[in-house]
């Protein structure tokens, strides 16, 4: 199956990158771990490695164009793989409505191939869609794709135009989204609350998806995520007390962690989300929904923390020691199943996020409130038991932090997705199929 070429995330507060120079040109053969492409920020030029062998396909970014972290621009297959004009992950195929010759009949047929799609630096879209584009005076500049490789479809042209949106870059990602909102009424609920670092990672209209990470991770995990999401809603990533841009919580506690985002999304005018969280994340999100006085819509919970008490203490405490590439990787590899997945971008980039001794001296006070002695201290099952909205969970079966058999008596309403291959990183792991649950469970 074919390869994404993923641009990553090289700095810690890095949102876009642009690419200087292709190492490897399209139909060329690249061996693993060779360099593929360089990368530039605003604070340095970087050599990103294939995170394959095969042959480079569907090359999609051009150079010197500013690349939103997380965007596909390449894919790499087998040697022997039958190669398509178009790079489809996981099967789904793309369709778009066509027009017939006749006015008002459509028909649903695949789009056709790459030969007719057009494509402007880093912005690529169907036939379709720059028609629709054209009559309603839209810069395809200003749409964010759906489609494979996020290219733009003509749904997307329309959700735009109904948006009102005009004519503005996509990846500018304002903090305007949902300040219309009437401002939500909880403050402060713990000694330990406060606003945290934020960010909308996507605009769009209706009920906002709230996204909070886990332990040593922060908002900028969640781009791959909500590149491979289908649809339009807004959508909000925080940092947890000392983790990304956030300060340091001078008493860590669950319940302090949960009061510090509802102070965000009070500030941000947040009355009614639907909130995913991933490992301590989830379980933030989950005394969140129990406490705040806001309209929650459902909770999705990812590899959850706070469902029992084993974890991995030895994870926790050579992660907190690790800050040199060579000491990090080794941690890192335990939190997926397949190694492929875990690029040396990714231990390049989490060595660089704890290179501040505050950082590693934050997260590792919160590892000893919250963990202590490789135990989780707390626990959010009587709360799953309380918040009264549809709760889904996450979990892959070969999870080597928290064992996923924590999730195997919640209660009967709660949903359950077992993943057999799958490790503590579904979000990265199996992205395209969480994001078809995201888009099934926050449906209405």
């Amino acid at each position: 199956m074919a390869l994404e070429v993923i641009l990553p995330r090289v700095d810690m507060d890095m949102t876009a990158g642009r690419i200087s120079r292709w190492y490897a040109g399209e139909g060329e053969a690249v061996e693993k771990g060779q360099p593929l492409f360089e990368i530039e920020t605003d604070k340095a030029a970087m050599e990103i490695e294939a995170p394959g062998s095969g042959i480079l396909r569907n090359i999609v970014a051009g150079n010197n164009v500013a690349i939103p972290v997380g965007t596909v621009v390449g894919w790499i297959y087998a040697i022997d793989e039958v190669v398509h004009d178009e790079a489809v992950p996981d099967g789904v195929v793309p369709e778009e409505a066509v027009f017939g010759e006749a006015v008002g009949v459509m028909a649903a047929v695949p789009e056709p191939a790459s030969r007719e799609t057009v494509q402007a630096g880093t912005v690529t879209a169907t036939p379709l869609a720059r028609r629709l584009a054209r009559q309603q005076d839209v810069a395809l500049s200003g749409v964010v794709g759906s489609g494979p490789r996020l290219r733009i479809q003509a749904r997307d042209v329309t959700a735009f135009v109904a948006a009102g949106a005009g004519e503005r870059d996509a990846r500018s990602l304002p903090l305007a989204t949902a300040r219309s909102l009437p401002p939500a009424t909880a403050r402060s609920l713990h000694p330990g609350g406060g606003v945290l670092h934020r960010a909308w990672l996507r605009q769009g209209e209706g009920r906002p998806l709230v996204l909070i990470h886990g332990f040593g991770a922060d908002l900028d995990g969640w781009r791959p995520l909500v590149a491979s999401l289908a649809d339009r809603r807004p959508v909000l990533a925080v940092d947890l007390p000392g983790h990304g841009g956030s300060a340091a919580a001078a008493a860590p506690s669950l319940d302090g962690f949960a009061a510090a985002v509802a102070d965000t999304l009070a500030e941000e005018g947040v009355t009614s989300a639907d909130l995913l969280g991933h490992s301590l994340g989830a379980a933030v999100a989950t005394r969140l929904a129990d406490i705040a006085a806001f309209e929650l819509r459902s909770l999705l919970l990812l590899s959850p923390a706070g469902l029992g008490p084993d974890i991995n203490g030895a994870f926790l405490d050579g992660f907190a020691r690790a800050r040199s590439e060579a000491s990090l990787a080794p941690w890192l590899r335990l939190l997926i199943s397949d190694e492929a997945v875990l690029g040396q971008d990714f231990v390049r980039a989490t060595a660089r996020a704890r290179a501040a001794d505050a950082v590693v001296a934050a997260q590792t006070a919160v590892a000893r409130a919250l963990f202590p002695d490789g135990t989780q201290a707390f626990s959010v099952r009587d709360s799953l038991t309380r918040i009264g909205v549809p709760v889904r969970v996450v979990f892959g079966a070969d999870d080597r932090i928290i064992p996923a058999r924590h999730a195997w008596d919640l209660p009967g309403e709660v949903a359950l997705h077992l993943f057999r291959g799958v490790g503590h990183m579904p979000h990265l792991e199996i992205r395209l199929a969480l994001a078809r649950i995201v888009a099934d469970h926050c449906r209405g």
